[in-house]
């Protein structure tokens, strides 16, 4: 059982997830805004204050009398200090730690010692990017202080900025650098940050009121126009909060100028797992918006199988949490085991040669190969089967042309070949000239065979490698080329 408690100057949103006995979680949840501030640029100001909002969140969300005791909280970017610290390419990997711990030192505005940190690091095959946050040990203590009040444990904290992120992380190609405008749109204030393929790229919030004198897409275009002033053209808007479940993305994007992805459709299409695994007490479809902080612990802590506890550093100095590069004791057992039974069965061989007469020539140099009785015909090498069949690849159809309805028309005519597992989407831009084939390397063999399905609509695809830890085994961005 598990809260995810998110704080915010004057909100707090609670979810509580408890497995049930098939597997999935089951969630209730509460929301309120405050009149009065409960966080002061990201620190507590009346700890009895905030305790008691907290309270009444816990109480909500309870049922049965039962009562969920560990907390995970989410907080505002503000309660944290942000580095995000480039690594050079050429760096040795033992050299990474004083390398990070060095640039920490000399730009943290707080003294390290004060503070505890978590950090990740983001990669793709050129560029190396570590995000690290820190925590004041005074500004912990009161939110420990808060939970305790109330008998909460507190088992760990996250920035809401990396919640954030995990939310949309699947939609981004790592082989594309763009810049993401993340955004709450929420009735009367609008509240964003700015992110690109690697991560948060400033910890600044951006938050603007919504009085209905102008529209909010011109709000947005406004802002996108500074952006790119400041050399960080936007190339996508990430659109969430419950406002946002009333726009129109086609109508939205040509307003603003940017193409425009709500996460009414991230969610379901990039992390229906997730989704199934939810369960409302009222037996409804989990209403993620407004609740997006806590989805995106709860999502990061499934995908991690770990929670940044931010906890207080020993003696000596602070410690800065670099992630520990772990044995794999299951694969070392399986190759122990293999190697052994691998040694007996040769030695077995060995003694008992006329067991086995067809391998004692691999094993025994003095052995002469017996003579062929009759010649025969050399056999024919045989075709490895694929590791997939049509019906089980997961393929991502995306409109690169801007033209209505074209993702499903190929989906429709994939359908007709036997492809099954298909989802359907808009680019990232209606700008592509040629149709793409991105493929894992996993699933290879699929090429061979989509390329020949689809020789009457296109040919040559542009083809590349997706990877592997995309939700999907191929993605079919369709260009112009696409009859």
């Amino acid at each position: 059982h598990m809260l995810f408690l998110f704080l915010d100057k004057n909100r707090v949103r609670l979810l509580g997830f408890r497995k049930s006995m098939l597997g999935q979680f089951e969630t209730n949840s509460f929301s309120k805004n405050y009149q009065s501030n409960l966080l002061t640029d990201g620190r507590v100001g009346n700890i009895d204050f905030i305790a008691s909002a907290m309270k009444e969140a816990l109480e909500a969300v309870s049922t049965n009398g039962k009562k969920d005791r560990d907390c995970f909280l989410i907080l505002p970017q503000e309660s944290y200090h942000f580095l995000r610290i480039q690594v050079p390419p050429d760096i040795a990997s033992s050299a990474v730690d004083s390398f990070v711990k060095d640039k920490v030192k000399s730009n943290l505005p707080v003294p390290l010692e004060n503070t505890a940190s978590y950090y990740f690091i983001e990669n793709t095959e050129t560029e190396k990017v570590i995000h690290f946050f820190a925590i004041e040990h005074d500004v912990l203590k009161k939110f420990k202080e808060a939970l305790s009040l109330i008998d909460l444990n507190y088992k760990g904290s996250l920035p809401e900025t990396i919640a954030y992120f995990t939310l949309f992380n699947k939609t981004l190609r790592r082989d594309k650098k763009e810049n993401i405008f993340f955004v709450l749109y929420e009735t009367g204030f609008l509240t964003g940050f700015l992110y690109d393929s690697l991560g948060l790229l400033a910890p600044e919030k951006w938050e603007k009121t919504i009085d209905g004198s102008r529209p909010a897409e011109e709000i947005f275009k406004e802002k996108a126009l500074e952006f790119e002033k400041e050399g960080k053209k936007l190339n996508r808007i990430i659109l969430a909060g419950q406002a946002s479940s009333d726009i129109r993305q086609d109508t939205f994007t040509k307003a603003v100028g940017v193409w425009t992805n709500p996460l009414k459709r991230i969610i379901p299409e990039f992390y229906a797992e997730y989704l199934k695994l939810l369960v409302t007490f009222q037996n409804k479809p989990f209403a993620f918006l407004s609740f997006e902080p806590c989805l995106g612990g709860f999502i990061f802590v499934e995908e991690k199988r770990s929670v940044p506890t931010f906890a207080k550093q020993g003696r000596g100095g602070a410690k800065i949490s670099f992630p520990k590069i772990s044995i794999p004791k299951r694969e070392i057992l399986i190759f122990t085991v293999s190697f052994i039974l691998s040694f007996l069965s040769f030695i077995l061989l060995s003694n008992f040669k006329s067991i086995v007469p067809p391998i004692v020539p691999l094993l025994s140099p003095t052995t002469k190969p017996q003579p062929a009785l009759s010649p025969s015909k050399p056999k024919a090498t045989p075709i490895p089967s694929p590791l997939f069949t049509k019906a089980e690849l997961k393929i991502k159809v995306l409109n690169g042309t801007g033209i209505r309805g074209k993702a499903s028309e190929v989906k429709d005519l994939l359908n007709k070949k036997g492809y099954l597992e298909i989802l359907t989407d808009n680019a990232d831009n209606f700008d592509y000239t040629e149709s793409e084939l991105q493929i894992k390397k996993s699933k290879n063999q699929a090429k061979s065979t989509l390329i020949k399905d689809l020789a009457e609509n296109v040919s040559p695809f542009k083809e590349s490698v997706l990877p592997e830890t995309e939700s999907a085994d191929v993605v079919i961005i369709i260009g112009p080329d696409f009859k």
